[in-house]
């Protein structure tokens, strides 16, 4: 049971990952760096943040290639993995007739009210040919994100009152909802000046193969490979676009993600009627419910100091993004980032970010180092720490001549 709670936000994730990926990117440097790139990314991350950047380049630079860049984060704040193992073996007591340590099924309960648990995993690729008549990065994504979170029963009315938190547990649920979304798409960007000042301007049209996966279990009763026996998929055209402006290294950015709007809708989790089996008088019905995804376009500013040898910039998300309906995943970010180039050999990293949409989660600072061992190829690795129960880690492959 326990390796069964443990995975089952996992397993979601993977089986999105399959052919997933989704409106954001995998991507070390930015991820080391709090996640920024409106103004800080550079011609082969260009597609991820700005489109825009994919016309900024050094002169010497003739095409670049990412193969690949993959990462993955977990995060579980409120430790719910662990709550949901000792809920479940609690549970398991009481189903067998051990009352003894029903009392410590509430103060279970009240702990996992309201909890959510998070997984993302992807990867990008990109080949990028920079020129001065019109950038292009042609590029691939795939990106998972799930999440988890708990439905707790609270009307459990049994002649024997003292059962009543080992009803209430064993009539709670789980409910999981997972995303994966491919993109395969073109930045075309443009370097010009108009009335003196420098600018750059970006498209991507891309095609999306967007995934939906649902799930609900007891706290205490699932099946891990059921998860992808509730999943579908559609296609879709979208389009990115961006703007810089720079003045030496003083750069304002804005980047607008997916401009076509789409509901989403997730497969039908049916009705149910659970019986106790602690009580067989109580019981409880699960409404069929289904976890629409709500794509909508999401518009970022930034701004930043991009110098030879070192960069500081700042994004914020304009709205606050919904994501699956019904479920507590709204994200809203503010992120901070910088670098310090060494000798063009070694690059220092350090960033943090916020989600703005919630009061109670932590802050995520971040870390990481880019290694270009005499120019021949360029290696990003990151790290993200939330606190003990989420944390990520991220890499690059890069080459650029």
């Amino acid at each position: 049971m326990e390796n069964k709670i443990k995975f089952l936000t996992l397993s979601i994730a993977l089986a999105a990952s399959s052919a997933s990926a989704a409106n954001y990117a995998i991507e070390a440097r930015g991820d080391a760096m709090g996640g920024v790139g409106v103004v800080s990314a550079n011609f082969l991350t260009a597609p991820f943040y700005n489109p825009a950047l994919t016309a900024i380049y050094r002169r010497n630079d003739d095409y670049g290639m990412i193969t690949p860049s993959i990462g993955l984060s977990y995060s579980d704040e409120h430790m719910m993995v662990d709550d949901l193992k000792k809920a479940s073996d609690l549970i398991d007591q009481a189903v067998g007739g051990d009352y003894s340590n029903v009392s410590e099924l509430e103060s279970t309960l009240n702990a996992l009210q309201g909890d959510v648990a998070n997984l993302q995993f992807g990867g990008v690729v990109a080949f990028a040919i920079p020129n001065k008549f019109i950038a292009a990065n042609v590029f691939g994504k795939a990106y998972a994100e799930s999440f988890a979170q708990t439905d707790i029963y609270t009307g459990a009315n049994s002649a024997t009152p003292n059962l009543n938190p080992a009803i209430n547990a064993e009539l709670s649920g789980v409910d999981a909802v997972g995303l994966g979304v491919t993109e395969v798409g073109i930045s075309l960007a443009k370097y010009q000046t108009f009335l003196g000042q420098h600018i750059s301007f970006g498209i991507t049209p891309k095609l999306q193969r967007i995934y939906t996966y649902v799930y609900r279990a007891n706290l205490n009763n699932y099946d891990i490979k059921d998860v992808r026996e509730n999943g579908q998929g559609e296609t879709m055209f979208n389009m990115d676009a961006g703007f810089l402006w720079f003045y030496g290294p003083l750069r304002v950015g804005f980047s607008a993600m997916n401009l076509v709007s789409r509901d989403i809708k997730s497969q039908e989790l049916a009705g149910t009627t659970v019986t106790s089996r602690v009580d067989s008088s109580q019981s409880r019905t699960f409404e069929a419910v289904t976890f629409d995804y709500q794509m909508r376009p999401q518009y970022t500013v930034g701004v930043g100091l991009v110098a030879d040898y070192a960069t500081l910039s700042v994004d914020y998300d304009l709205r606050e993004e919904e994501k699956f309906t019904n479920f507590k995943d709204n994200s809203q970010m503010l992120r901070v980032g910088g670098e310090i180039d060494i000798m063009r050999q070694l690059k220092l990293r350090a960033g943090w970010n916020r989600n703005l949409a919630y009061d109670n989660l932590d802050d995520t600072v971040t870390a990481g180092i880019g290694l270009s061992p005499l120019n021949l190829f360029q290696l990003d690795i990151g790290a993200s720490y939330t606190n003990e129960n989420s944390m990520g880690a991220y890499i690059n492959f890069l080459t650029s001549y």
